[in-house]
C-alpha cells in the first residue's frame, strides 16, 4: 500500500499538469481557426491518431527495428572502446580526441551522407543510432571503470582473485551503473535519430510517415508521429530502468540509504 500510494504522489502531479496543459491548448486553439493547421487542437490529433491507427504498426515496427540493432551496436561498441581507453593510456590519448571530435558533427548533417553511402535500407538508421548511443555509453563506461576503488582491487588479489574474479566481482559491478546511466541518456535520442535518417531516405518507418505528412500539410498526423516517438523513447527509457534495477541490486541499496 505504502508503495501504491508513494508512485501515486510521484505520479500524479505530472499527470495534472499534462491535463491541465492540453485543457488549455484545446481551449487555445479552438479560438481561431487560422492557427488550427499549424498547431491543431488535442482533438483533432486524436482523430489523425484514430484515422491513420492502421498505418501506424508497419512504421512503428521499422523504427523499433533500426532503434534496437542500433542500440545493441552502440553499446557493444562503445562497452569495447571503454575497457581499451580504460586499461592502456595510449589508447585514452590516441582515442580520447577522436571521440570528442565525432560530437561536433551533428545527426542531421551526417544523416543524409550515411543514406547517400549506405542506400535507403536500414543500415543508414541503424548506424545513426548507434552513433547517438556509442558517446554517451563509452565515456560513462570509461568513467566507471577507472573510478574503481583500488582497495577492492588490492583486496581481492590478496585473496588470490584473478583476472576473471577481478573482472567479476569489482570491474563489471562498478561500470554497470555509469553504463546504464549513459544509455538512459542516449535512448532519450536514439529513437529520434533513427527517425532523422527516415525522414531523408526510407521505406517505412516514423520519420517517412512524419515526412509525408509534413509534405501534405497534415500538421495533426505530424504531431501524431511525434507522440508516438515520444512514448516509445519513455518506454524505452522505462525498460532500461528497470533492467539496471534487476542487474544492480547493490545499487538500489545505496539508493536508500541516501
Amino acid at each position: 500500500m505504502n508503495t501504491v500510494r508513494a508512485a501515486m504522489r510521484e505520479t500524479a502531479p505530472p499527470a495534472l499538469f499534462v491535463v491541465v496543459l492540453l485543457a488549455l491548448w484545446e481551449l487555445w486553439a479552438g479560438q481561431s481557426t487560422s492557427r488550427n493547421p499549424v498547431l491543431p487542437a488535442p482533438s483533432r490529433i486524436w482523430h489523425a491518431l484514430v484515422d491513420t491507427a492502421p498505418l501506424l504498426p508497419s512504421h512503428v515496427r521499422t523504427t523499433l527495428t533500426e532503434t534496437a540493432v542500433g542500440v545493441l551496436l552502440g553499446v557493444s561498441t562503445g562497452v569495447i572502446v571503454a575497457v581499451v581507453v580504460s586499461g592502456w593510456p595510449l589508447a585514452r590519448r590516441v582515442l580520447h580526441p577522436l571521440l570528442v571530435a565525432s560530437q561536433t558533427v551533428p545527426i542531421q548533417v551526417l544523416a543524409p551522407l550515411l543514406v547517400l553511402w549506405a542506400g535507403f535500407g536500414l543500415a543508414p538508421k541503424i548506424i545513426v543510432v548507434a552513433l547517438v548511443v556509442f558517446f554517451p555509453v563509452t565515456v560513462s563506461t570509461t568513467a566507471g571503470l577507472q573510478n574503481v576503488d583500488l582497495e577492492y582491487i588490492e583486496l581481492i588479489r590478496s585473496f588470490g582473485g584473478g583476472r576473471a574474479v577481478l573482472l567479476r566481482m569489482v570491474m563489471i559491478p562498478a561500470a554497470l551503473p555509469p553504463l546504464f546511466a549513459g544509455l538512459r541518456i542516449s535512448l532519450t535520442y536514439a529513437v529520434a535519430g533513427a527517425v532523422i535518417g527516415e525522414s531523408i531516405g526510407a521505406t517505412s518507418g516514423l520519420g517517412l510517415y512524419i515526412a509525408r505528412s509534413q509534405r501534405a500539410f497534415r500538421y495533426d498526423q505530424v504531431f501524431v508521429g511525434v507522440a508516438v516517438v515520444t512514448v516509445l523513447s519513455m518506454v524505452l527509457f522505462s525498460l532500461v530502468s528497470v533492467l539496471a534495477w534487476v542487474l544492480c541490486p547493490w545499487q538500489r541499496q545505496t539508493d536508500r540509504s541516501t
